[in-house]
């Protein structure tokens, strides 16, 4: 498999509803499960790549641009972005949907950095 392929393989697209367990006083996601949601699907992404363990060493930026209401949907999306020798970057946007409507749009983006660790917790090379 080309890098091309492996990266259009494991892009990683996931959908969460937004419950009032997950919202704050103003009635929206709080940025920290939002943060928790796109280290997540970021790490998937990473795995799904690799095939290898990875770690999440950094989220380098992470942009709230629109409030996230409750009673939304979301679409958490990861995609490889830079492949270094044993880290590699991954860039995750939420999506905002509306539950009775198609209206879309993003709402938070950011960045995380992943290291490929052996067994014994060192780094390895990401592509054999």
């Amino acid at each position: 498999m080309t890098t091309e392929e492996r990266i259009a393989a494991s892009e990683t697209r996931i959908f969460k509803a937004v419950f009032p367990n997950t919202v704050n006083h103003y009635d929206t996601l709080f940025g920290g499960t939002a943060m928790q949601l796109m280290d997540e699907v970021a790490f998937i992404t990473a795995t799904r790549f690799s095939r290898k363990r990875m770690v999440t060493v950094s989220s380098d930026k992470i942009d709230f641009t629109k409030p996230i209401p409750a009673g939304t949907i979301i679409e958490l999306i990861g995609r490889v972005t830079k492949i270094g020798n044993t880290s590699l970057k991954v860039s995750v946007e939420i999506v905002i949907e509306e539950m009775y409507s198609f209206q879309r749009q993003t709402a938070i983006t950011g960045t995380f950095t992943f290291v490929a660790i052996g067994a014994d917790k060192q780094p390895i090379t990401i592509i054999d």
